[in-house]
């Protein structure tokens, strides 16, 4: 699986809610139409959060969480890639925000 973004994130996000916490992730999000990618149909499980507002997916060789997807209705789709699974110098420039989704819903900068 190989993804491209087409897009200049700003920084990483990492998040204290109760998923991401347990997956470990830390988060470059974007629009759906910045991102590409490579890989076969079934190359993911598929698992819908529970106020079913995301749309986790999970390589089925490995079991990491690679991305996930928004579910909404907006024009703009919102979509996050795991970036613990990139090459450590492909995000080394990003500075790491962290978001309290846990609580109060804000960044904690």
């Amino acid at each position: 699986m190989r993804f491209t973004l087409h897009d200049d994130p700003e920084w990483m996000t990492e998040c204290n809610c109760s998923l991401c916490r347990r997956i470990g992730a830390q988060w470059v999000h974007s629009e759906a139409q910045h991102l590409t990618i490579d890989a076969a149909q079934d190359a993911t499980l598929r698992y819908v959060q529970g106020d079913a507002t995301l749309e986790l997916h999970t390589c089925r060789t490995c079991g990491c969480t690679t991305h996930w997807l928004s579910l909404g209705t907006e024009p703009s789709r919102r979509v996050a890639i795991n970036t613990r699974l990139a090459e450590p110098e492909a995000v080394s420039g990003l500075p790491v925000r962290h978001f309290d989704g846990a609580d109060s819903w804000r960044f904690l900068d």
